[in-house]
C-alpha cells in the first residue's frame, strides 16, 4: 500500500502525548527519508520556538521551521504538547497557536462565505473547545518548494472536497514504487471526520467527550487526562445518553468493529488493484489504461487512508466512514475495470465531481434516488411534469372521496406525502 514511502518501513500503533517527541525521534522513518522540522507542528510544544525563530512573529517562525531538517528543529523543541499550546498563559483562556490551523480554518470559512476569519477573535468558546484539539488532529500536506505545512480545506472539509482540492493543486506525496501512481497519504483526519458526524453537527465539542467536566472542591474543571470516552462512560456518554454503560459500550464497539472489518476489505481490494496494475505494466498494457487505473489508485488510497489514519475507527462519523470506505472499494473495482480490454463497463464516468461517486441531489447516489422513488401506475419513476400530474390526480381523488371516507383519505395523504418528500430530495 505504501511501497516507496517511509510508512512502509515503520508504521506502529500510536501512543499517548507524553511520548510524541521521542516517538518522532526514534521512528525508523527517520532513517529512510529526510523528515522536515515542521513535523514538530503536531509532535511538540512549538509556540515558544516559533516566536523565537520569528523574533516575536509566530508566522515568520513557523515559515522558518517549515524548511528545517527535523534533527535541527528538534533541538529547539523541549516538550511534548503542553499548557501553553492551548491556553493563554496570562488569562488561561483557550487559544489556537498552530499557524497551520489559523490559516486552514480561515480558508475553510472563506469557502463558506466568511472572509478574513480570525479564529482567536471570531470563534465561540464552545468552538474553541474543539479547535484547540483540531489544530493538531487534522490532515495536512507540505506545499510547494518552501514545504509550507497546509491544511487542504480551501474547498471544504469533507473527503470529496479535499480530493477536489488536491486534483486542482496537483500535489502528490510520493510515486508508488510498484505501480508508478502519484499517491496521497492522509494523516490523522479526526477533525475532518468528526465534522461530518452527529456529534460534530450537534455542537458537541472534542472536550465534552475526551475531557469531561469534573469537580475539584468547589470548582468545575475539564479533566485533562485526555483519553477515550469509553474509559469514562458515566461522565462522558451518559451526560446525554440515558442508557446503561454496557449498552453504550456495545454500540460504540459495534461501530468500530464493523468499520474495522470494512477497512480490511477495502485494503484487500486496494492491494488487488496494485497487483493487477503491476501485471498490466509487465504485460505492456496501453498507457492510457494504466494512467486511468493509477488515477483511481490515487483516489482509492486517499479515501482508504482518510479512515485508516483517523483514530476513532469510524465512531466520529460512522455512516460517513462507511461511505468513504465503500467509495475506496469502488475505486479499486473501477481501477481493475480500467485494465480490462475495452476499459471495463463501469470505468467511464469522467464528469463526476473529483473523488466522488455519481450522485443525485443531496449527495445521494443516483441508484438510491431511483430505488426509493415512488412509482406511478406503470412502475416508472417520474420527472417534474409527471410528478405534477401525479399530485393533481391525487388531489382530484381526494375531492371525490367525499365525507366519511377516512381510510381512503389517509391513504391519499400518505401517497401525496411520499411523493412530495421524494420530489423535495430530487429538487423537482
Amino acid at each position: 500500500m505504501w511501497s516507496g514511502y517511509a510508512f512502509a518501513t515503520d508504521f506502529r500503533e500510536e501512543r499517548v502525548r507524553a511520548h510524541m517527541l521521542e516517538d518522532q525521534v526514534f521512528t525508523q522513518r527517520q532513517q529512510v527519508t529526510r523528515q522536515l522540522g515542521i513535523c514538530s507542528h503536531r509532535h511538540g510544544s512549538v509556540y515558544v520556538p516559533y516566536k523565537k525563530l520569528g523574533d516575536g512573529d509566530l508566522i515568520k517562525g513557523f515559515e522558518k521551521m517549515n524548511q528545517m531538517p527535523f534533527a535541527e528543529a528538534r533541538k529547539l523543541v523541549e516538550h511534548p504538547v503542553s499548557c501553553i499550546d492551548c491556553h493563554d498563559p496570562t488569562t488561561m483562556q483557550l487559544r489556537v497557536t498552530r499557524p497551520g490551523f489559523i490559516e486552514g480554518i480561515a480558508a475553510l470559512k472563506a469557502s463558506q462565505g466568511v472572509a478574513n476569519f480570525r479564529v482567536n477573535q471570531g470563534a465561540t468558546r464552545q468552538e474553541m473547545r474543539t479547535y484547540v484539539c483540531g489544530q493538531c488532529h487534522v490532515a495536512y500536506y507540505f506545499k510547494g518548494k518552501e514545504k509550507r505545512l497546509t491544511y487542504p480545506w480551501a474547498k471544504g472539509i469533507n473527503i470529496d472536497q479535499i480530493m477536489a482540492y488536491y486534483d486542482e493543486d496537483g500535489h502528490t506525496d510520493w510515486t508508488h514504487a510498484l505501480t508508478g501512481a502519484k499517491v496521497l497519504k492522509a494523516q490523522h483526519s479526526e477533525f475532518e471526520l468528526y465534522n461530518q458526524g452527529i456529534h460534530g453537527k450537534s455542537g458537541v465539542a472534542c472536550a465534552d467527550c475526551h475531557m469531561p467536566y469534573q469537580r475539584e472542591g468547589a470548582m468545575k474543571i475539564s479533566d485533562h487526562h485526555v483519553r477515550s470516552p469509553l474509559l469514562n462512560i458515566n461522565r462522558t456518554c451518559q451526560t446525554c445518553h440515558k442508557w446503561s454503560e454496557s449498552e453504550l459500550l456495545e454500540r460504540a464497539e459495534t461501530i468500530q468493529t464493523r468499520t474495522f472489518q470494512t477497512r480490511n476489505i477495502a485494503m484487500d481490494a486496494l492491494v488487488d488493484l496494485i497487483h493487477d496494475l503491476q501485471s498490466a505494466q509487465q504485460a505492456g498494457l496501453p498507457e492510457d489504461a494504466l494512467a486511468r487505473a493509477r488515477d483511481l489508485q490515487r483516489r482509492d488510497q486517499n479515501y482508504l487512508d482518510f479512515v485508516e489514519a483517523e483514530n476513532s475507527m469510524g465512531f466520529h462519523a460512522d455512516q460517513e466512514a462507511m461511505r468513504i470506505l465503500s467509495n475506496s472499494i469502488n475505486f479499486s473495482r473501477l481501477g481493475q475495470n480500467a485494465l480490462r480490454p475495452g476499459g471495463g463497463a463501469s470505468a467511464a464516468p469522467s464528469q463526476r465531481s473529483a473523488g466522488a461517486p455519481a450522485t443525485g441531489s443531496g449527495g445521494r447516489s443516483a441508484g438510491f434516488a431511483v430505488a426509493t422513488a415512488p412509482r406511478d401506475e406503470g412502475g416508472s419513476t417520474p420527472g417534474r411534469t409527471q410528478f405534477a400530474k401525479r399530485v393533481a390526480r391525487l388531489g382530484r381523488r381526494n375531492e371525490a372521496a367525499g365525507p366519511g371516507r377516512s381510510a381512503t383519505l389517509d391513504k391519499l395523504r400518505q401517497e401525496t406525502g411520499a411523493w412530495a418528500r421524494w420530489a423535495n430530495r430530487q429538487q423537482l
